[in-house]
């Protein structure tokens, strides 16, 4: 599927107020050679993001100015804005690809199910799966879980969960974590089918952000019809 024309803006206004930029930065940008800025000294992260072809920079001064001869492309790999940090104990939290979605197919699934709302099956499910995973879901940051459980005989037992956090009131920003013995059989786009439509019910544009190394998250979002965005890179200092 493709984003409605005014999907854009509503992304670039969010990202806007969420890297402390003004609120037609984007907006106002005069073309891809044009880099926005904003200088934070108190920021705990360095951040690097593309959307839509405009490029933007989050953090202290220090780090900005060292940035500044480095190409777009460059900043965009997570080994460049590592060795931009290192002096100041730079390290990584990833470079990621953005995906966007302002309205989905409905997937029916082949059976009834049991979806929780009860943060105590987030975090059961969560004791399930690799740390790395939770790490980079992050459902415990998350507002809202849609968590497909399955009630056998001794208790209730989570299998897949999608849940938002919604950011600035117009994006509802995604994550989806599945039980690792449960994995490809579609029920990581079960639970992202149910939380993405929950999320546009609620008038929310949604965000897919997931590690290019990440192959199956890569896959998941393009196989629901999200369209690529731009790329996220992020540093945390100190």
């Amino acid at each position: 599927m493709t984003l409605d024309p005014g999907s854009s803006a509503i992304i670039h206004l969010a990202w806007a107020r969420r890297l402390g930029l003004p609120d037609t930065a984007f907006s106002d940008a005069t073309g891809p050679d044009e880099r926005l800025v904003h200088v934070d000294n108190a920021a705990q992260e360095l951040q690097f993001v593309r959307l839509f072809g405009i490029s933007a920079l989050t953090g202290p001064a220090w780090a900005v100015d060292a940035a500044a001869g480095v190409s777009d492309e460059d900043l965009a790999q997570h080994v460049t804005m590592l060795s931009l940090t290192r002096s100041h104990g730079g390290h990584g939290l990833g470079a990621a690809a953005l995906f966007f979605a302002d309205d989905l197919a409905l997937e029916q699934p082949d059976e009834d199910l049991t979806v929780s709302s009860s943060p105590a099956d987030v975090v059961q499910l969560e004791s399930l799966c690799p740390p790395d995973d939770v790490n980079e879901v992050n459902l415990a940051g998350m507002e809202r879980y849609f968590t497909v459980v399955h009630d056998a005989g001794n208790g209730r037992v989570p299998l897949a969960c999608g849940a938002y956090q919604e950011w600035e009131g117009l994006l509802a920003h995604l994550g989806v974590l599945v039980d690792p013995e449960l994995r490809r059989r579609g029920l990581g786009a079960t639970a992202a089918a149910i939380v993405s439509h929950e999320a546009l019910a609620s008038g929310l544009t949604l965000q897919w952000r997931a590690e290019v190394s990440n192959a199956g998250s890569l896959a998941l979002a393009r196989r629901l019809g999200f369209t690529p965005g731009g790329v996220h890179t992020r540093v945390r200092l100190g």
